[in-house]
């Protein structure tokens, strides 16, 4: 498990390019036959990936939690972006289709990774953060998501917001999750920007060609950076950042939440006008 430790936006605005990737950029998430992790210290959430191939493979825990096992004190959520799989939790099987969620509750002893076929098997992404109380276990299809459709062609940021772990769909500690898919010809999402400072958040970029790339902004409204994300990239962004994005095409990114509440329309709203 990788480690990383939070930032400053005094420490971020001296930092170059090569500076603000190695603390914010994940890199080569979703390995063949592996589960990798990557624990932040901006609001201790865990961001990771788990590909079976050939056999399954099961979350051990780790010395960075000071648990036994890795759910002992924590929930997480599940998003499939691959071929089809299974999730085992404490004996319970969950058939995942590409696209499909799961939330996994506190005191889940034992989680494995399946694919229904090694030679297109599934990638689970994963967001992780700690928890107070126990949630059942929670399949979300891509169908049983809760929709939002938002966006205009003349602002070319048409996009579809799919909320999965959310107070309207299954109940969590304090993770939220979802996924919004760009519609063809739309590039710009969360335009105007804006932050919250009571909740750090997690891009995940995906459905996106070896060409393309998208240019995640972030900073502070008044001192903006960006980071130029490849197909399946994962970004951290604290809550003094703002978050968007625009994309040479469109794709779609899996957002996850963790922090002080889950209202998520709890925002600060920047007018573009008033970035730098």
């Amino acid at each position: 498990m990788e480690v990383r430790y939070s930032v400053s936006p005094k420490e971020a605005q001296r930092m170059n390019t090569e500076e603000m990737r190695e603390n914010f950029l994940i890199e080569n998430l979703f390995v063949p036959g592996e589960i990798k992790f990557v624990y932040s210290h901006v609001d201790r959430i865990i961001v990771g990936a788990a590909v079976p191939t050939d056999k399954p493979i099961a979350i051990q825990g780790s010395k960075e939690l000071g648990t036994d096992y890795f759910l002992e004190r924590r929930e997480m959520g599940v998003i499939n972006i691959g071929g089809p799989g299974v999730i085992v939790a404490d004996g319970v099987r969950v058939e995942m289709e590409s696209k499909g969620g799961l939330y996994i509750g506190k005191e889940t002893k034992e989680v494995t990774f399946e694919s229904v076929d090694a030679t297109n098997p599934a990638k689970f992404y994963i967001n992780s953060a700690p928890a107070h109380a126990v949630y059942p276990l929670h399949k979300i299809g891509y169908a049983d998501a809760n929709k939002r459709y938002l966006g205009t062609p003349e602002e070319a940021n048409v996009r579809t917001l799919n909320q999965y772990i959310h107070p309207d769909v299954c109940k969590s500690c304090q993770l939220s999750m979802g996924m919004t898919e760009l519609q063809t010809g739309s590039l710009w999402n969360t335009m105007p920007s804006h932050t919250h400072e009571r909740r750090m958040e997690v891009y995940l970029y995906f459905d996106m060609s070896d060409n393309d790339v998208v240019f995640h902004m972030m900073g502070q409204p008044q001192e903006t950076r960006h980071i130029v994300m490849k197909n399946e990239e994962a970004v951290i962004s604290p809550s003094w950042s703002i978050h968007s994005g625009v994309g040479t095409k469109a794709y779609t990114f899996i957002w996850g939440m963790v922090g002080e509440n889950l209202n998520f329309d709890d925002m600060d709203h920047i007018q573009s006008r008033n970035l730098k």
